[in-house]
């Protein structure tokens, strides 16, 4: 099971998301609506993957890679936005996320390639710790 840390100050999204990517029983989600309190998470527990929305309250999607990247945490880093400006999705890369998502559009295929960038985000960040 592919446990996932799924973090954005929108409640409607986190359930949505969790519901979805929790739905055919690969991943175990745990939500939270804020990056302080992920990072808080994050000093007790690792995850194969975190998602983050990028525009938060108390810190947004880049500056939380950022930190998580400063602490030595290697987990495979989806930025997952409504916010699609370019500059944005490179930032991210050069931040050190795996993947960059917008929101919106057809919902069904938004989360299949979610789900898609999570599983070959885990895979392939398992055969670079062999």
């Amino acid at each position: 099971m592919i446990s996932v840390l799924l973090v954005d100050d929108d409640p409607m999204i986190l359930d949505i998301t969790r519901l979805y990517l929790e739905r055919w029983g690969e991943f175990s989600v745990t939500t939270c609506e804020g990056a302080t309190e992920a990072l808080d998470i994050l000093d007790n527990r690792s995850f194969d993957a975190i998602i983050s929305d990028y525009e938060m309250p108390d810190m947004d999607g880049i500056e939380f890679l950022k930190v998580v990247r400063e602490r030595g945490e290697t987990s495979p880093f989806i930025i997952f936005t409504g916010h699609g400006r370019e500059e944005i999705g490179i930032e991210a890369h050069n931040g050190g996320a795996n993947f960059y998502l917008q929101k919106g559009g057809d919902p069904k295929k938004q989360f299949a390639t979610l789900k898609n960038m999570v599983v070959q985000a885990v895979q392939s960040n398992g055969a670079r710790q062999r």
